[in-house]
């Protein structure tokens, strides 16, 4: 089931409903309910113990002094058959002794890891409701206009879109940090790699401080990662109305793993075409419901023939105007008569207004189907081409190195690649699914600012030099 659904308005339901759901929803989270009269007192005082901080799991930085080597040509041929000896054990040689090694740090045999089970994933329909505690001016009420209701309407479809994104944004950049880790992990395998050959003598100082400039990129990149996710989940956190350091740190833990696949096709929605889109858009809106029948009233208090006068006027005016590059000088229009009829002024106002509302949200509904188009076509273009193109030739350079054919070093370099096509099709997956948010909350009758620059780029933000 893909969690981005379309959500009904939760003041479809009692009060008593959404109370009571979403004191469930923060109990089975492990968080403080917000329904508490005091909750809000105690956020805002200074006094209120917090919850420790936990300092940053920052990677450890490599090495930066040259590789002493062996002074004499005994000591050398000593260091070179020992180090040939470990790589004997291992099928894959060089690659297979460097992670048995990390992952032991003394003699035993490697043990299998075990799968930790996770809590239950918070979803964004979860989400939403409980940040809908923060928003009462979100809920509609029995005594409303129909002006005051259409306002709470956009307001809500905006932040169903905000909540939507900030969840998006908090589980992609957790994986992506889970990516920049891992490679890391392969390019602190290739210096380690590099620091032994050097000492059997094999190798040169020059190429070791390469490989040693590869780890520290790649350590910087991990490191931003870790800033981007922790940033992302403190967004959604605030979203939903949560203050202590240590029930931030569980909702990290509740975001799943990964975000959902984009479906085989983009479609707009049930019952919606392309030649629907446009209407469809200008019906969400509640607020250009309400203009254009006011618009009508007001162009219905004055008759065709004194709109066809004023319309003349303004066609003189705009002949007469001097040109844009000579003069900055406005349209005048002298005819006191018209300029005095109130009833036709407050049409002609209410005429224009409505076409430029009308223009800008036919404009938005273009533009959001064309980006969630162009979206989806790149997440199924990095997952189902690049993503798997990268992993074919990763396993052909596994079989090459295996026969002798390609070194360690085209093995690492491969898994680098990898890694980084899996967080290219990434970040192309979650400008998916914030294109998306986008289009329903046009349809639900929010506003359309268009895509953001950093997410409409669609590439990973590991910028690792790819190295041997």
């Amino acid at each position: 089931m893909v969690v981005l659904r379309r959500l009904s308005p939760p003041f479809t339901h009692t009060r008593s409903c959404i109370a009571a759901l979403s004191l469930i929803c923060l109990s089975a989270l492990g968080w403080p309910a917000l329904a508490q009269p005091d909750n809000a007192l105690q956020a805002a005082d200074p006094a209120t113990p917090a919850s420790a901080v936990a300092p940053l799991a920052l990677p450890a930085t490599g090495a930066t002094a040259p590789q002493e080597r062996p002074a004499d040509i005994a000591r050398a041929r000593e260091i070179w058959q020992r180090a040939n000896e470990r790589v004997a054990e291992f099928p894959r040689g060089h690659a297979d002794l460097l992670r048995w090694e990390a992952r032991n740090p003394g003699d035993a045999a490697p043990a299998a890891e075990g799968n930790s089970a996770r809590p239950e994933p918070l979803d964004v329909a979860q989400a939403l409701r409980l940040s809908l505690r923060l928003r009462p001016d979100l809920f509609t009420h029995a005594d409303m206009n129909a002006l005051d209701q259409a306002a709470v309407q956009v307001a809500y479809a905006g932040h169903v879109r905000d909540v939507q994104r900030a969840w998006v944004d908090a589980v992609s950049a957790r994986q992506s940090w889970r990516h920049a880790s891992e490679l890391w992990d392969a390019t602190r395998t290739g210096s380690e790699l590099g620091r032994r050959m050097v000492v059997a003598g094999n190798w040169s100082q020059a190429k070791l401080m390469r490989e040693q400039l590869t780890e520290a990129s790649a350590w910087q990149v991990s490191v931003n990662a870790q800033g981007t996710a922790l940033a992302a989940q403190e967004r959604l956190a605030q979203l939903l109305g949560l203050w202590d350091a240590q029930a931030v740190a569980r909702l990290g833990e509740r975001l799943p793993a990964s975000l959902p696949a984009p479906p085989p096709r983009a479609a707009p929605g049930a019952g919606l075409s392309e030649t629907t889109l446009e209407a469809a858009v200008l019906r969400a809106d509640p607020l250009l419901n309400l203009q254009r029948t006011e618009a009508q009233r007001e162009l219905n208090a004055v008759s065709a023939s004194r709109r066809q006068t004023w319309a003349a006027a303004v066609d003189a005016a705009l002949v007469a105007m001097p040109d844009p590059g000579t003069a900055s000088t406005p349209p005048h229009i002298g005819n006191l008569s018209l300029l005095r009829d109130h009833p036709l002024e407050r049409a002609t106002r209410a005429e224009a207004s409505l076409l430029r509302a009308a223009s800008e949200r036919r404009s938005m509904a273009r533009q959001a189907w064309a980006e969630l188009q162009a979206r989806h076509a790149s997440a199924l273009h990095a997952q189902n081409v690049v993503a798997q193109l990268q992993a074919a030739l990763e396993q052909e350079t596994v079989l090459r190195y295996n026969g002798m054919l390609q070194s360690s070093w085209d093995l690492l370099a491969s898994a680098r690649e990898r890694m980084q096509s899996l967080d290219a099709a990434l970040q192309a997956r979650r400008d998916y699914w914030r294109a998306h948010a986008d289009w329903q909350a046009l349809l639900n009758g929010a506003g359309y600012a268009g895509p953001d620059t950093a997410s409409n780029a669609g590439a990973g933000t590991t910028t690792t030099p790819a190295g041997h």
